[in-house]
């Protein structure tokens, strides 16, 4: 099926639902590098963050369009289009690249989301959302299908994230109840407590989250922002494929993070 870049995007809105959320930046079309001909996106390139490193890498592999999760024109940020932001924008369109990017409707789609997708390859039990009243919850909550140690979970994520967590233990108990959100979402740590999750994961940590997991008696997992979402861009990517033919390429630039 040959699809324009709006026609693509549409069909991304029409299975992500952005106008649910109250996000950060504009979900769909960032950057249309487009011509007038209406030309038809053949290939993608698939990536968490629309840095520069993604962008020379989709030019190399003559790309259509980039799908990312992280992209542009964030809220808050100056608005003026100079510095890295000018070489990346003017990467994307001397090359005829467009820019898609979906954040918080990646984070919540049920299916192909960044939690969804976490939870699958931890193989965890999704149960409801950490904010059970949202109709797409950012955030989730489950068990981990039997009980360990906060040792023996901090080894299987180092294990199928291949990367090392950073552990906050909340005393001795066991996990088996279990709560997640993906990113920089060290904050909902509050809500996972109150569902009485016994360890709450997500990618990133502040310094007031040990002092919140240790007085609170929950286990705190920082698996890395990058880390914990790298999957829900390529279950989307696999399941756009699946739909029209379009051809999609990963690029994982690593990021300590």
């Amino acid at each position: 099926m040959a699809l324009t870049l709006k026609e693509m995007v549409a069909l991304l809105d029409q299975e992500l639902q952005p106008g649910l959320f109250k996000d950060y930046c504009p979900n769909g079309i960032q950057v249309d590098a487009s011509d007038t001909s209406g030309a038809s996106i053949k290939k993608i390139v698939t990536g968490v963050t629309a840095c520069q490193a993604l962008i020379d890498k989709a030019v190399e592999l003559q790309a259509d369009a980039i799908l990312v999760h992280h992209g542009y024109f964030w809220r808050g940020e100056d608005a003026v289009i100079t510095g890295i932001k000018r070489k990346r924008i003017e990467t994307l369109l001397a090359n005829n690249i467009s820019l898609v990017a979906y954040h918080l409707p990646l984070d919540a789609h049920p299916v192909f989301g960044n939690n969804a997708e976490l939870a699958r390859l931890m193989g965890w039990d999704t149960v409801g959302g950490l904010e059970p009243s949202a109709k797409l919850p950012v955030g989730n909550w489950g068990t981990t299908g039997k009980k360990m140690s906060l040792e023996e979970l901090s080894q299987d994520i180092t294990g199928k994230l291949g990367r090392e967590p950073l552990v906050i233990s909340g005393g001795d108990h066991l996990v088996k109840t279990i709560a997640w959100c993906t990113g920089a979402a060290q904050s909902m740590i509050d809500k996972a407590l109150s569902l009485g999750a016994d360890a709450f994961v997500s990618g990133e940590i502040s310094e007031s989250t040990v002092h919140f997991a240790r007085e609170n008696g929950i286990h705190y997992i920082s698996a890395g922002h990058h880390a914990t979402e790298r999957y829900g861009v390529q279950a989307l990517a696999r399941w756009l494929h699946e739909e029209t033919g379009i051809e999609h390429e990963f690029v994982d630039i690593d990021s300590p993070v």
